[in-house]
């Protein structure tokens, strides 16, 4: 997608092989910065303290920090080095599948090459093949989605199509085109007026900070809300459909996204509004069925609630307390939206019920 009319994905090998470069979003909206990452250890600080995420981004980084493991490890012991490499990458993020699904991707794909050459070389083209993936696995869910939001706007007589979404499943949570924004963006590429309702998503605020950035950036139209405004709308007719992303699917349809994304799963189904979630094939988990008992989810530091950061008259970006000092806070990082609550799941294969015999139907290869 754009970043001041200029093409970008949010990571990429820079001129020099031995770097791989990221967009680092903690400084977004105020501030676009390209980070440098080297080591393991810069790739795992990246995923850990968010300098990237989102699920299809998250693992693009981590097939990436696997080539950077290739190129640090030592002749004498590299499947060691390796080994722990794909151990430090697996403890950062607990919650999105699609990390471990490019660590095991690679850890596949190098185990056949003898030579640490030869793995280097196995190691960066499947880095490269994840992440291109990504993108036009993305680019697929754009056009599946396409084919809803032009059925709402023939129903509305072409007056614009009102998409509510919740936390940033954009282009910025995957290499390019997002999941939940991609059919957004094709919507806009085929001349249907469309207008997003964006959460603000605390207490990270993805929404705010993020997607609101990056449709800004793509010149959509849309209207920042706090999170608990979604319900109002739904109430009123102000939301045509939901569209969010997911970070771990189970076979049986249950979602596992941004914390508070049950809830507007709720008042979508309460108001008659459909609630579809986009997905690549990489965030499936095929090996549970249970989202509510077996997806872990993420617990992140009470600082994350209690203070916020923005850009200060002054233009200096700076950190401040919200809470009382001495209180604790519960930060969940994610919730789970049983299948009963989903519309449909939009995937690069096409579109189908939150239902396993129809998810095993456009995958039959995972029955």
């Amino acid at each position: 997608m754009r970043v001041n009319g200029k093409p970008f994905r949010t990571i990429w090998l820079s001129p020099d092989p031995l770097i791989v470069q990221i967009i680092d979003q903690r400084h977004l909206p105020h501030e676009f910065i390209v980070e440098d990452l080297v080591t393991v250890d810069d790739f795992a600080r990246a995923i850990k303290e968010m300098h990237v995420r989102g699920a299809g981004l998250i693992g693009a980084t981590a097939g990436y920090a696997m080539y950077a493991a290739t190129l640090a490890a030592p002749e004498d012991g590299s499947q060691s080095y390796l080994d722990q490499a794909a151990k430090t990458l697996l403890a950062t993020r607990p919650t999105a599948k699609n990390l471990a699904w490019a660590i095991d991707r690679q850890q596949r794909a190098i185990a056949h090459e003898t030579s640490l050459a030869a793995k280097r070389a196995r190691a960066l083209a499947v880095a490269s093949e994840i992440a291109d993936e990504d993108a036009e696995f993305c680019r697929r869910i754009g056009e599946h989605g396409l084919s809803i939001i032009q059925q709402i706007s023939e129903a509305k007589g072409g007056r614009p199509v009102n998409v509510l979404t919740h936390c940033n499943a954009g282009w910025l949570a995957f290499v390019d085109y997002g999941s939940a924004t991609a059919p957004i963006y094709a919507a806009q590429r085929a001349g249907i007026p469309v207008h997003v309702w964006v959460d603000e998503t605390r207490p990270w605020l993805q929404g705010s900070r993020l997607t609101a950035w990056e449709l800004g950036q793509e010149g959509v139209p849309h209207t920042l809300i706090p999170d608990n405004t979604g319900g109002h709308l739904m109430q009123h007719g102000m939301v045509d459909l939901v569209i969010v992303g997911t970070d771990r699917t189970t076979r049986t349809g249950d979602v596992a996204n941004k914390i508070g994304t049950y809830l507007k799963a709720l008042a979508a189904h309460d108001n008659q509004v459909p609630f579809y979630v986009a997905l690549p094939s990489s965030t499936f988990d095929w090996q549970i069925r249970d989202g509510v008992r077996e997806i872990p989810i993420e617990e992140r530091s009470d600082t994350e609630i209690k203070f916020v950061s923005g850009q200060a008259k002054s233009g200096n970006i700076e950190t401040v307390l919200i809470a009382p000092e001495s209180t604790s806070g519960a930060n969940y990082g994610f919730d789970v939206t049983p299948a009963r609550l989903i519309t449909g799941l939009i995937t690069e294969r096409g579109i189908t019920p939150a239902h396993e015999a129809d998810i095993l139907a456009l995958y039959p290869e995972n029955r």
